[in-house]
């Protein structure tokens, strides 16, 4: 037996079409004699055209070079012919700053209507419905969804419960009547919550420096631990550092913060102090890469490397009986441990 499914197409915004001389964002569909047919991400993905003519202000030597199909970037709205429903774009006419906003507005509806149509789909209501009620009037109060949603994230009661809609209603005379109800039902309510949280959280950036440090005064490796102290108390609680071995001279600085330039300017005073420290005692700090955020991918990769060279020190632990007496001044050190020097 058939079923009736949601609708999960719908714009993104309220107006139907984009105004002129609003730059918008378009994925480039197919190419025709006179000039490239695209979709507009941002209304539901109605068609408009770019005319060849319209692609760049200097003389045109190979069209593939300056449109493709496929491509996602932003373009100026020419013309909008709401009867017809045609669109003339430009890529000519957008500017730079154009380009710029434009990114910005895309990127953050993208994300609104991704936990939009996910809870449509999930509770089985329509999107525009979602729009019509939850949407589009975040849009209006707050500039952007985006902004309420951010809301949302700590008090979403605040935010959600002013959202109403017109219900109707058979009286107890028979007539029709109109009643205000709250715009979602509790079910909707909580799964809209629980995906903007889930999607909407900032993040902790993970902030590194690399930097290698040597000391071959006597007790040299005793130096390096406490110039690693030293580093690791310039943290706080917002902002903990923390200082490993990588492999002789080497070692990473790292602290995790939902601020980036904080995190920066504590792993600065950290190497600050580090330096201080070993400098004290005849040492040597060089800083090799700089604080800076790092992806998932640069942190994984250094833990593949850490164990890598874990992995081979337990290779050659077996000679070590017959090294005993041999002192490198650079084992491996554990700040936390009093006995953290293994020879």
């Amino acid at each position: 037996m058939a079923t009736n499914s949601p609708n999960l197409e719908c714009r993104m915004y309220e107006a139907k079409y984009p105004e002129v001389d609003m730059a918008v964002m378009i994925q480039v569909k197919s190419m025709a004699d006179s000039g490239a047919y695209v979709s507009l991400l941002e209304y539901n993905n109605i068609e408009g055209m770019i005319l060849f003519s319209e692609l760049s202000r200097r003389r045109i030597r190979s069209i593939s070079s300056l449109i493709k199909v496929g491509r996602i970037e932003p373009v100026m709205v020419l013309r909008v012919d709401k009867e017809k429903g045609y669109i003339d774009l430009s890529k000519r006419r957008v500017s730079e700053e154009d380009i710029s906003a434009c990114e910005e507005r895309y990127n953050k509806s993208k994300l609104v209507h991704s936990i939009m149509r996910h809870v449509a789909e999930t509770m089985g209501i329509d999107l525009e419905d979602l729009y019509i009620h939850v949407g589009w009037p975040l849009y209006r109060k707050y500039g952007h969804a985006f902004e309420a949603f951010k809301l949302v994230v700590s008090d979403p009661d605040s935010i959600l419960n002013s959202l109403t809609r017109e219900v109707k209603e058979i009286g107890s005379d028979g007539k029709e009547v109109t009643k205000v109800a709250p715009a979602l039902s509790e079910e909707v309510k909580d799964a809209l919550v629980k995906n903007i949280r889930r999607r909407m959280t900032p993040q902790p950036l993970k902030i590194r420096a690399d930097i290698e440090m040597k000391c071959f005064q006597f007790d040299g490796v005793l130096h390096i631990k406490e110039a690693m102290r030293k580093a690791e108390a310039a943290g706080n609680d917002d902002c903990p550092v923390k200082i490993k071995l990588v492999a002789p001279p080497a070692y990473v600085l790292n602290t995790q913060t939902l601020d980036k330039e904080q995190g920066i300017a504590i792993l600065t005073k950290a190497i600050a102090a580090c330096t201080e420290e070993i400098e004290r005692h005849k040492g040597k700090l060089a800083v090799k890469e700089a604080p800076r955020a790092v992806s998932e991918r640069e942190d994984k990769l250094l833990a593949e490397q850490m164990a890598k060279l874990g992995r081979e020190n337990e290779e050659i632990s077996g000679d070590e009986d017959s090294e005993e007496e041999e002192d490198t001044g650079m084992g491996e050190i554990d700040v936390d441990s009093g006995a953290g020097i293994r020879e």
